[in-house]
């Protein structure tokens, strides 16, 4: 059974470092480059999207590292375990306190209604994001390393 849940864990976790790697270092770059407002209304459905599935994956697999710590606490890497649960409330509270709020508001963004300085917060979201991907992926590292 714990085996199962180390699989099930570090696969979730696997998945959602691999698609905030790619908004970061794929899907956003091309957003970027496309012509005119394509872009920033890319960036706004995305936001929308995104916005709606990756709470729940986050803290789904929060909840799965923790249960992992639970039943493994006897095992060799049990403290990897924890840390990478240390790891994902880091990001869980990134998320809350410099993500979410610039993303909230990129969600309702048209031409006709963004802010003068809508450019700089998308450069600030993708600041921060990237720090949560480095985050995430120590996450993911250490879980990988627990089961080895």
């Amino acid at each position: 059974m714990l085996d199962a849940l180390q699989v099930l864990t570090t696969v979730a976790v696997g998945l959602m470092v691999g698609v905030e790697f790619s908004v970061s270092f794929v899907v956003n770059p091309i957003l970027d480059a496309l012509p005119g407002d394509s872009g920033q209304l890319g960036r706004a459905h995305g936001g929308r999207m995104l916005g709606a599935v990756m709470p729940v994956w986050y803290v789904a697999s929060l909840v799965l590292v923790a249960i992992w710590a639970v039943t493994g606490r006897q095992d060799q890497g049990a403290g990897l375990v924890v840390a990478a649960g240390a790891l994902l409330i880091l990001s869980v509270v990134m998320s809350l306190l410099l993500l979410v709020p610039i993303n909230n508001r990129n969600k309702t963004w048209t031409p006709e209604n963004r802010p003068a300085d809508w450019k700089e917060q998308v450069k600030r979201w993708d600041r921060f994001h990237y720090a949560r991907v480095a985050v995430i992926v120590g996450a993911f590292t250490l879980l990988v390393t627990a089961l080895v």
